[in-house]
């Protein structure tokens, strides 16, 4: 419940219509923040680590103490039962969805610019509450503006965080792959929240966990990438891991939460609290037009929260 709380307080500070909600109306919200801080966390982490470590080996170490770290908590905090058959295959979709998102994210960045893949990424959300209305799930004009504000405010400060003039490849397969991870992520929390509202969500989540690392083992091995990182980077990378880990498990299971779509909408949030930590920890530059972006991005996150 911690996470609920370290969240609640991001979203106080914007919540000017009514500072008494319930924590369980807050937490779907609550917990996609701490997923966003987490994944923040993960990727200005990736920022030095894929200079001196092959990005195979980054992916392969994360997925790897992503997987023990759940192994761990499931195995001492869940009572094992048998999961419903429809659960199992969900889990398995989304891990399968979560390391094409991977691959897409890696593969776009490496490409660039950043101020062409980030916002496109960041519309994740966009098809995540256009699916939740799919399935039926009533969501209002407003709800959907804060969305496309969020969205929008994620987008600023990623365009104007990018200020290289160096050649770049054409964009045309840049577009290709920062859209299959767009969806790639959308699918993940998709499928993984639809599984979490049918059984216990720790069990799914390891189901999720353990095939998306025997799904990026095997492409790698069958590439033949490396997958062992040098010492030096491997205390960051299983940072890294944990990281990912909480912020999976908290996406993950906002499923059997009022309004869990929400959840992945919060979670969006991770490239904008990446270009922040990098301001704090690695004394990037950040402008005022960049914090007009933050605000724009929290004060939706703040209206979904009403």
């Amino acid at each position: 419940m911690g996470y609920v709380w370290l969240s609640f307080l991001f979203i106080g500070l914007l919540n000017f219509h009514d500072p008494l909600l319930s924590e369980r109306q807050m937490s779907a919200l609550a917990f996609g923040l701490v997923a966003a801080l987490c994944w923040g966390f993960h990727d200005v982490c990736a920022r030095f680590l894929s200079q001196r470590t092959a990005i195979s080996s980054c992916m392969f170490t994360v997925l790897l103490i992503g997987l023990i770290f759940h192994s761990v908590l499931t195995l001492t905090t869940s009572t094992i039962e048998p999961m419903p058959k429809s659960a199992v295959y969900l889990s398995i979709g989304s891990g399968i969805f979560f390391v094409i998102a991977t691959f897409g994210l890696y593969y776009a960045f490496q490409r660039g610019p950043v101020r062409l893949v980030s916002p496109l990424i960041a519309g994740y959300p966009i098809i995540s509450v256009g699916w939740a209305v799919f399935l039926g799930d009533p969501v209002s004009g407003f709800q959907w503006l804060a969305v496309i504000i969020i969205v929008a405010g994620v987008s600023i400060v990623a365009v104007l965080s990018d200020s290289s003039d160096d050649d770049i490849p054409p964009i045309g397969l840049t577009i290709v792959f920062s859209i299959i991870a767009a969806i790639g992520f959308a699918g993940t929390f998709a499928l993984g929240q639809s599984a979490s509202a049918l059984s216990d969500d720790m069990p799914n989540t390891l189901v999720t966990r353990l095939t998306a690392f025997l799904f990026l083992a095997t492409i790698l091995i069958l590439l033949k990438q490396p997958i062992w990182p040098n010492r030096q980077s491997l205390p960051w990378l299983i940072a890294m891991g944990l990281a990912d880990g909480i912020a999976l498990m908290c996406v993950l299971s906002a499923g059997a939460l009022p309004d869990a779509k929400y959840a992945s909408v919060a979670s969006s949030l991770f490239g904008m609290l990446t270009i922040i930590l990098a301001w704090i920890f690695l004394r990037e530059r950040m402008t005022k037009s960049q914090w007009v972006g933050c605000a724009v991005a929290f004060l939706g996150v703040g209206y979904l929260a009403v």
